[in-house]
């Protein structure tokens, strides 16, 4: 079957993204040669965006969020756009996403599980006070609240633990889909990778362009860019 036989058939279909599928509106994925853990800082990514290293030194971390993590300019492409009208042909029941840059909602997908948190929402430590992303970039150095408390991003950093609320939406979704349609992840970080286990429906698509560990359980694999394929369906 092809890709759009199986949309056509399917009527309660998951889509589980990486930053594969941000990739194509600009957003710098972490693995591949050109990606963030290929560059170089004083400090490695992996390090720079751990709780432990926001905690001691928030001055770097907020050096190399605000210039690789805060891409507030980036729009919407055509994968994305693709499932959110997907979701409004009563199709697509929800997005479970690896990403933080907000683009689903941006596209106009309600039903967004973000396990890895957004850039988009910001809180005091303090105090709890909400604040933009705006203002995070616009801050100099450390963006700090009105009461004098640092901001985080409401990202979740290595050794943070994910929502549990969104973890369990997610699975949830999952269990109860038809389709899964798997796509731009690595399938190598977890806990967010293990949530493949929870699928019991009939299809199991994967669009990347490198092999992943899941491609022997898939009914398709596709070696395509996510955009490239998603915008070529039709959506009835």
């Amino acid at each position: 079957m092809t890709l759009q036989e199986m949309i056509d058939e399917s009527k309660n279909i998951v889509f589980f993204g990486g930053a594969g599928v941000s990739t194509e509106s600009g957003i710098p994925d972490f693995r591949s040669v050109d990606g963030l853990y290929n560059q170089q800082y004083d400090y490695p990514p992996e390090e720079i965006i751990s709780h432990s290293f926001f905690v001691r030194n928030p001055e770097e971390f907020y050096r190399f969020y605000k210039d690789k993590m805060l891409c507030l300019d980036a729009q919407p492409n055509a994968a994305h756009l693709a499932l959110a009208r997907l979701e409004k042909a009563g199709k697509l029941r929800a997005v479970v996403t690896q990403n933080i840059d907000g683009l689903h909602q941006k596209a106009g997908s309600q039903a967004v599980y973000e396990l890895h948190g957004s850039v988009l929402r910001n809180y005091c430590l303090k105090c709890g006070k909400f604040y933009d992303a705006a203002y995070i970039k616009a801050a100099a150095g450390v963006p700090k609240c009105t009461c004098g408390g640092t901001i985080k991003p409401d990202v979740v950093l290595y050794e943070e633990g994910l929502d549990d609320a969104v973890v369990n939406g997610a699975v949830k979704a999952i269990m109860s889909a038809d389709m899964l349609i798997v796509a731009g992840t690595s399938l190598v970080v977890y806990p967010a990778a293990g949530l493949l286990r929870y699928f019991r429906g009939k299809h199991l698509v994967l669009i990347n362009l490198q092999p992943t560990d899941a491609d022997r359980l898939a009914e398709l694999v596709i070696r395509e860019k996510v955009g490239e394929v998603l915008g070529k369906l039709e959506i009835h």
